[in-house]
């Protein structure tokens, strides 16, 4: 028994975890339910906590050099102290809501559910789990947006935010558009659209952009990085009917 317990506290022969979630797509603020399955090693062990957290992958930068990096965006606790027999079978249902302000799936970026047993003075057993994310109602309208404005998307990305960016993560994410039809083709290189900050009744959204070089000072200018313009708004529910155009004129504006 005592070698049991020895290797258990290395591993071998522990308890396991794994979390089924109800769904496997969800749009960000859904409420996410599912179920942790406990399984017993060879030996009873104590379980201090069960902990949930949601993950997602950045791309950050030190000196000239980039790496990716994690951010944790949501965790929760989901029981208190409790003991698994040997062998013995548990199931515990959850729920949560996702944050609004969870990236979407797109592009680069990556989400996942991180379930750990907190198990002391042993390696802690944990299950990770893929989460694909839609965008908010509201983030998703400002995208269809500049799309039908004629840009397409080129890259998404999350990336570490700058230390003027009023944001609660380390991170934004960060949309790339280029004009390949309609008023703004020849006009802009470039949309950049940053989702700051969402909550269930707003968004607020940063727009680069990013002007073509016309002439011999346009060219300076976008050679010295002084061709890019940037602006922020904030759009509620009350703004959707007029939001195409609104765009259209903003972009219009620092042509």
């Amino acid at each position: 028994m005592i070698f049991s317990k020895a290797l258990a506290s290395f591993g071998v022969g522990a308890a396991t975890v794994d979390t089924v979630l109800d769904h496997d797509t969800y749009t960000a603020g859904d409420l996410v339910q599912g179920d942790i399955h406990i399984k017993g090693g060879n030996v009873e062990q104590r379980i201090d906590a069960i902990y949930l957290s949601l993950h997602i992958n950045f791309t950050n930068k030190s000196g000239d050099k980039e790496y990716e990096d994690t951010a944790t965006i949501f965790q929760k606790k989901i029981t208190e102290p409790f003991s698994i027999q040997a062998g013995e079978e548990k199931s515990l249902p959850f729920s949560f809501n996702l944050p609004y302000d969870a990236p979407a799936t797109v592009g680069r970026t990556r989400a996942w559910l991180n379930t750990g047993l907190d198990i002391k003075h042993a390696v802690d057993p944990s299950d990770k789990d893929a989460v694909a994310i839609r965008p908010t109602r509201l983030a998703g309208a400002v995208i269809d947006a500049v799309k039908n404005l004629g840009f397409r998307l080129r890259e998404v990305e999350c990336e570490k935010a700058g230390l003027r960016m009023n944001t609660r993560h380390s991170f934004v994410q960060e949309y790339e558009f280029v004009p390949t039809t309609g008023p703004f083709r020849g006009y802009l290189d470039e949309l950049e659209v940053v989702f700051v900050n969402q909550t269930s009744h707003k968004v607020e959204v940063l727009f680069q952009v990013d002007r073509k070089a016309r002439g011999f000072t346009s060219f300076l200018s976008e050679a010295f990085d002084v061709d890019e313009s940037y602006v922020g708004l904030t759009f509620t529910e009350q703004d959707l009917p007029t939001l195409q155009e609104d765009l259209r004129r903003l972009i219009q504006d620092y042509l």
